[in-house]
């Protein structure tokens, strides 16, 4: 988990350093800044939120002698 947290953080970091550069700098920024300013917004637009639910189990049949399978 924390390794998972570094690299959020990082690539996080990234992205604003990116971010800024190309707002504070334009002129000095290149194809690098662009290329990740780009694809971390790019990311951004990703439905996370949307996941498979699990299907519902379906009810186990009891046997004659009211034990379940």
């Amino acid at each position: 988990m924390v390794r998972r947290w570094a690299l959020v953080l990082v690539l996080g970091g990234a992205w604003w350093w990116a971010v800024l550069r190309l707002m504070l700098e334009p002129e000095q920024a290149g194809l690098v800044e662009g290329a990740v300013a780009a694809g971390g917004w790019g990311l951004s637009l990703l439905p996370v939120h949307v996941t498979a639910t699990a299907r519902p189990r379906r009810a186990e049949r009891a046997e004659p002698g009211g034990r379940a399978e």
